[in-house]
Parts: structure tokens; sequence; C-alpha cells
């Protein structure tokens, strides 16, 4: 019998089939969404949390704060409540609704700011004035740790070592930063592609940076190519993943849909795999699938 931990990860490998432009090319999207916590970010939270406490920096008794744009809070608010610590999720205001409503159903308390950057200050400066411990997915290495024990031997795994391409939205950088990490060790050819919003698009998950907001973690060499994806691609790209493969996800599983599809056009041959990030029932009040 297995806890909700245990099914964190191992989330399956789905070909894209009526999307691909090209026969000699092989698509896949690994569905996140499939995690307890319904995203990719319950690999991290989860991670985080354990490193944590198994190095002596939190216990039981330690009150976390954490700055997100959604699934890594759900994912912390879930992780935190199956170890009974409790956590303060900052997040902006603009979230859509069922991502307050989930971090609140699983027991953490939200506060919700004006943009993330604000989100981030705010919770620096309570956990540097000691009310609660910050987890800082942005620096912390335990993020990406995560994917390099488990999302990138999983592909490596699925794909029976032939994948050639990594494709995956770039928000804190650490699912790209792990998976690039194991990839490249097994085979320095695989190109690993992050893909960003346009300067004039807002994605959600998705980031473009300001120089001092630019996550700690991220290491630009461990990145081969980074394409650009409109908010306009992201979300026809999401629903076009819905309609026509089957996939109900959100708009950074479509702007890194929207990148290995791209992708597959320019290439002669190849094995494509990108994230598909989280479950599209997180955005149904908003206009995505509208």
């Amino acid at each position: 019998m297995a806890g909700i931990i245990d099914l964190v990860g191992n989330t399956p490998l789905v070909e894209i089939t009526r999307l691909n432009p090209n026969p000699k090319v092989r698509i896949f999207a690994k569905l996140e969404g499939n995690n307890p916590g319904g995203s990719v970010k319950d690999r991290a939270a989860l991670n985080m949390i354990r490193s944590a406490l198994e190095r002596g920096d939190i216990n039981k008794n330690t009150s976390l704060i954490e700055a997100t744009s959604g699934n890594t809070g759900i994912a912390l608010a879930m992780i935190a409540s199956l170890y009974g610590i409790e956590i303060e999720l900052v997040m902006p205001s603009n979230s859509t609704r069922e991502r307050t409503l989930t971090m609140e159903a699983f027991g953490a308390k939200v506060t919700l700011l004006e943009g993330i950057e604000l989100c981030r200050d705010y919770a620096e400066e309570k956990a540097a004035s000691g009310q609660s411990y910050q987890l800082n997915q942005f620096a912390n290495p335990d993020n990406y740790w995560a994917h390099y024990k488990t999302t990138g031997p999983e592909i490596w795994r699925d794909t029976e070592q032939k994948i050639t391409h990594f494709v995956s939205s770039m928000g804190t950088t650490g699912t790209i930063m792990g998976c690039s990490r194991f990839l490249k060790e097994k085979s320095p050819t695989i190109q690993i592609v992050g893909c960003q919003p346009t300067e004039d698009s807002s994605i959600p998950g998705i980031r473009r940076w300001p120089e001092a907001y630019l996550p700690k973690i991220f290491e630009p060499s461990r990145v081969d190519r980074i394409m650009d994806i409109s908010e306009i691609e992201a979300t026809e790209m999401s629903r076009k993943l819905a309609k026509m493969e089957g996939i109900f996800a959100g708009m950074s599983s479509g702007g890194a849909a929207s990148a290995a599809i791209r992708l597959a056009s320019e290439l002669e041959e190849g094995m494509i795999v990108f994230i598909a990030c989280d479950r599209g029932d997180r955005y149904l009040s908003s206009n995505l699938f509208g």
C-alpha cells in the first residue's frame, strides 16, 4: 500500500501524434499533472521539505513561508500538511481562485500581493526577521536535485535512452537545471531547450526574469537554446493539446509544446520530450479555455 508521498513521480510519457509536423521526429509529453498535487512542483516541494528536515534545518514546529505563482504553493501546502508543518504561501493577487482554494484546502495560510517580485520580497523580509523559514525555491539546490534524482532518470529510462532533445518552460528553472545535469551526463549530445515568454507576453508558470530576480539556481551554460513563446501561441497550443491530443494542461505546458513542435519542424530526425507541467483544471476560471 502506498501513501500519497509515494505517488510523487513516475509520471507517464505520452506521444504527440496529431500535432506533430514531422513524421521522422517523435514528440512525447511527460504528464506531470499526474502527480498527486497536480503538477511537476510536487517533486521539488517534497525534496525541499524532506531534505531540510533530514539536515535539521527545520522541524515540525517550524513555520514555513514561500513565494509562489501557484503550483509550487499547492505542492508545498500538500507536502507540509503531510509532515504536520505550518506554511504561509505568498502569491500574486491575479492568480486563479482555484489555486488559492486548493492551498487553503491543504491547510496553508495564503497571502495575496501585487506581482511575484513583491511576493518574493515579502517572503524574504519575513524570513530575515526570523518569523519564518523560507525554502526559497529560486535559490535552493534541493529544487533542481529533485529533477536530477527523479525526472531526468525517468525520461532516460522511458525513452529507452533515445531522447535527443529535452524541452521545458523556465520559471524557477529547477526542472530544466536538474534534467540537464542528469541527461547531459548520460549523453552530452542531448540538446536542452528552455522556453520563456516574449517581451510583451504573460504566461503563468513561465517567466522572463528581470536581472535582479533571476533565480540563483539558474546556470545559463546548462541550456543549449532558449525559445521565445508568445502568450497567444501558448494559449492556442493549450487548447489544441486538449482538443487534438486529449492532454488537458495549463498554459506553460502549451508554451513547452509550442517549442517542441516548432523544434520538430526544424529537425531531420530525433526524439523530443517536453514537460507538461500541470493540469488544465487549474485554469478553468481564467479565459484559457474560454
